[in-house]
């Protein structure tokens, strides 16, 4: 029997998320208070369910994201999310019938690429999707790092600023201003609504039970908010009657070094704390080296963030900057058809021109592998020596590294 692939509507809602949670093994209870949270953020054009007679058995949905590029600029993105295939309805094509359709409606709608945090590895690399960002979380031993436990307050290198305590309606009002410049920084970084900001803060309704956590914002030598944390901490003591509490990082940066310092110090230097999760972070995080003991910080998790997904070439490297002047040539394959064809990419630092081209090429490469080169967390030569990308002239591979990486990874800092 033929499946039923289309959009929901309003009265298929509940019943597309307790397929969902079904699909991610969440208890399978909807309430009331979810569907009335939720339906009205959610475009239902683009929340696609499987019908297996009347009954739901796949999900997906797509939403209207932006997404900054390396210089600052911001892309136009499709976001996916709420992917899944029940476990009766398996290997039938439904995913890649839900893709397919998202895909072309999003190249339709004129956006630059789709993006997605994959949940399980092997799946989206044959839907033309790349790794683009990857996050490490440490964990802190305190007692080792040889920060001074007396320090209290921000130092002259940490610019003179000072740490305030705050609350959730302060971060409201400082938080989003403080994330688009933090944005216009650092490559890969989504954007968050105002929704994503009172979910964060627990304004709207949380599905899971809600903990209060702390706030403290950075603020310099002229008042300025410069950057935040939000942290929760347990309350275990051993036997001996001393504090063993863990502090657990909810969220935290800074759109200055001097920022970025003092909120680590900070975190690692409240009384009884013993450990610090730092949740998830760029990979090339200032934390370790920030101690004096960087082995006191161990990686719990080291893997794949954001993956992105090109629909347009030109859309993708023409907004970027580049860190140096130079000329490539890409022959770009698509199985899909949406961004296939033979590109030059002339780069400076100021931006790049990106033009269709029939000259020979410098490097081919499937649309996945240029998505791991996009936002300039991927070497070319490492790709080269994996066999994934050819090289057609001698020396592209290491003149692509030399345009397209950047000095800081690109960092996602929010699942959806």
């Amino acid at each position: 029997m033929s499946l039923d692939v289309r959009p929901i509507d309003a009265s298929e809602f509940p019943e597309w998320l307790r397929s969902l949670k079904t699909g991610f093994l969440v208890q399978p209870v909807v309430a009331d208070e979810d569907v009335a949270d939720r339906l009205p953020h959610y475009d239902l054009s683009r929340t696609y369910a499987a019908f297996d007679r009347g009954r739901i058995v796949a999900t997906f949905r797509s939403f209207e994201q932006s997404l900054s590029t390396v210089g600052g600029a911001r892309l136009a993105a499709d976001a996916v999310t709420g992917v899944s295939v029940a476990p009766t309805h398996r290997r039938r094509g439904l995913l890649s019938r839900m893709m397919a359709g998202d895909l072309a409606a999003a190249k339709e709608r004129g956006d630059a690429c789709a993006t997605l945090i994959a949940a399980e590895y092997p799946i989206y690399g044959r839907f033309g999707f790349g790794p683009a960002s990857s996050l490490i979380e440490w964990a802190v031993d305190v007692t080792r790092t040889g920060l001074d436990r007396r320090w209290s307050g921000p130092s002259a290198e940490d610019g003179g600023g000072r740490i305030e305590l705050a609350d959730g309606a302060e971060i409201r009002k400082e938080g989003p201003a403080l994330h688009r410049r933090f944005a216009g920084l650092r490559a890969g970084v989504t954007d968050r609504d105002a929704r994503g900001w009172d979910i964060g803060t627990g304004v709207s309704y949380q599905a899971e039970p809600w903990t209060e956590p702390f706030y403290a914002v950075y603020r310099n030598d002229a008042g300025e908010a410069e950057g935040y944390v939000a942290y929760v901490a347990d309350a275990k003591w051993n036997d001996g009657k001393q504090p063993q509490n863990t502090l657990t990082v909810r969220d935290l940066f800074g759109v200055t070094p001097a920022a970025e310092r003092a909120l680590w110090r900070y975190v690692c230097s409240i009384d009884w704390i013993v450990k610090v999760r730092t949740g998830y972070r760029a990979p090339d995080d200032i934390l370790p080296l920030l101690l004096p003991d960087p082995r006191a910080a161990q990686v719990l998790t080291h893997a794949d963030m954001l993956w992105l997904r090109i629909l347009d070439v030109p859309k993708v490297f023409e907004p970027r900057t580049y860190a140096a002047e130079g000329t490539l040539v890409l022959d770009v394959k698509d199985a899909a058809g949406f961004a296939g064809g033979r590109y030059r990419l002339d780069a400076s630092p100021e931006g790049g021109a990106c033009t269709p081209v029939t000259t020979a090429p410098d490097l081919v490469l499937d649309v996945a592998e240029l998505g791991r080169l996009a936002l300039g967390d991927e070497s070319a030569e490492r790709l080269v020596a994996l066999g994934r990308i050819e090289e057609a002239t001698a020396g592209a591979a290491a003149r692509a590294d030399l345009l397209l990486r950047t000095p800081r990874r690109p960092w996602s800092m929010d699942i959806f």
